[in-house]
């Protein structure tokens, strides 16, 4: 995320606007206070021995009202007029752009530099021979990793990158259709709620809210996995015209929190067969 907005900062490929950069992160924002919310309100409940399935109904119904509310106030900021901001260039002809902390990556030379970022350019990447571009419209290579020094844990880059990739699909989803919008943030949000097993495995609260953690983590990554575009020209292969590709990662996540919540009352009527056993 910090990598993107560095970017967009330093070569703009157009005026942008103090909304422009507000509605992002907003976005992304939202997306953290969804998996943040649901992982303290799954804790609070296993910590005070609320009911499950009440738990898990709250849970789901506030959360999808509270994303949705405010996807819908974010999608309607883009609609208010806003003065652009300067940014501040960087390089003239020639410019290279490259990594220094990692020297053996993706270089690339804008031949116009600043004046014209979309304009022609010279990739150079490793054991590959050099690669010219007339035009960067439509070009598929990203650009490398800024020369700034990353500050930041790696593990962190990776979470907060998954939650900006999160915060993306949702907002594109939200956007092309919100029927599309409600099955994918409620399928999403329901897999989630029926985690609040894992919080039960230790006494010790604070060691079920990090395994909490841990399993969010995983069902980030698997979200991330499931719509890479390998997994999706996947699916629309194996599936082909069975369902909907927009519906294909739904019925995944709604699978898989069946399974979830049939493992978590097997376990709690087997518990309750052994005491009165």
């Amino acid at each position: 995320m910090s990598l993107y907005i560095q970017w967009v900062q330093y070569l703009p490929q157009s005026s942008r606007t103090i909304l422009s950069f507000i509605i992002p992160a907003a976005h992304w924002a939202l997306s953290l206070a969804m998996f943040a919310s649901i992982l303290l309100s799954l804790s609070y409940a296993a910590r005070k021995r609320i009911f499950a399935p009440l738990s898990m109904f709250c849970i789901i119904l506030l959360s999808l009202i509270f994303n949705t509310g405010l996807s819908f106030v974010l999608s309607q900021l883009r609609y208010v007029p806003s003065e652009p901001v300067a940014s501040n260039l960087m390089g003239e002809r020639g410019l290279i752009l490259s990594n220094s902390q990692s020297p053996n990556e993706t270089v690339i030379i804008l031949l116009n530099g600043m004046e014209d970022p979309l304009g022609p350019r010279v990739t150079a990447a490793p054991e590959s021979p050099l690669f010219f571009q007339a035009s960067t419209t439509a070009a598929g290579m990203p650009l490398p990793p800024i020369p700034f020094a990353q500050t930041s844990p790696p593990f962190l880059n990776n979470v907060f990158s998954d939650i900006n990739i999160n915060s993306v699909y949702l907002q594109r989803r939200f956007s092309d259709d919100h029927l599309s919008y409600l099955i994918y943030a409620g399928a999403l949000i329901f897999m989630l709620s029926s985690l609040g097993f894992i919080m039960k495995i230790s006494a010790w609260p604070l060691a079920g809210f990090f395994l909490g953690v841990l399993a969010f983590r995983g069902i980030l990554s698997l979200e991330t996995f499931l719509n890479s575009q390998e997994m999706q020209e996947f699916f629309a292969a194996f599936f082909q015209d069975m369902i909907p590709l927009v519906m294909v990662v739904p019925f995944i996540f709604l699978g898989f929190s069946l399974l979830l919540n049939i493992y978590s009352f097997l376990v709690f009527a087997s518990k309750r067969y052994d005491i009165n056993d």
